[in-house]
């Protein structure tokens, strides 16, 4: 399931269940859209905050900032969007340290806030989302899809050619 099928879904319990969000990653622009938009389609969530960190590395007290901030928020559901594989290594990095369930949604914020286009349903059927995203963004994308993807299908490959020799 794609963190843009995913997201609605969360929301949606989280409103139910009396469970607050922090979002945390993208723009300030477009935290903003997205909490408009959650204020109109689930009126009785709770809003823990947000917070859009620089795109760099952040230094280690910017770090500790976060961690508080989303810590003293008091958000029982913190969802991510600082791209793949940034996001990953951040929730993996701050496993522990944020008292939250943190679910990576990759590219659902500009989605969800109606600032970037979805893909045609059939193509979601088929699973080629990520084609109609590097159409839309070839600079951004075309490394992350074609040399890493291609890297690790070669290691792929190569571990399985390798398999059925190791006893």
């Amino acid at each position: 399931m794609a963190g843009m099928d995913l997201m609605p879904d969360l929301l949606a319990v989280a409103e139910s269940r009396n469970a607050s969000v922090f979002l945390y990653g993208s723009t300030p622009g477009v935290l903003n859209a997205i909490t408009q938009g959650i204020g109109k389609e689930y009126p009785d969530l709770k809003m823990a905050g947000s917070h859009s960190p620089p795109f760099r590395i952040l230094t280690e007290e910017e770090v500790k900032e976060d961690i508080k901030r989303i810590n003293d928020s008091g958000a029982n559901i913190v969802l991510v969007a600082l791209g793949c594989p940034k996001q990953e290594k951040w929730m993996a990095r701050n496993k522990g340290k944020i008292k939250s369930v943190m679910v990576g949604i990759g590219g659902a914020f500009p989605v969800f806030a109606g600032l970037q286009k979805r893909a045609p349903q059939w193509m979601c059927d088929f699973s080629l989302e990520w084609l109609f995203r590097l159409i839309q963004e070839p600079r951004r994308l075309f490394k992350r899809y074609f040399v890493t993807n291609s890297l690790f299908l070669l290691l792929l490959a190569w571990e399985l050619c390798r398999k059925p020799f190791k006893k």
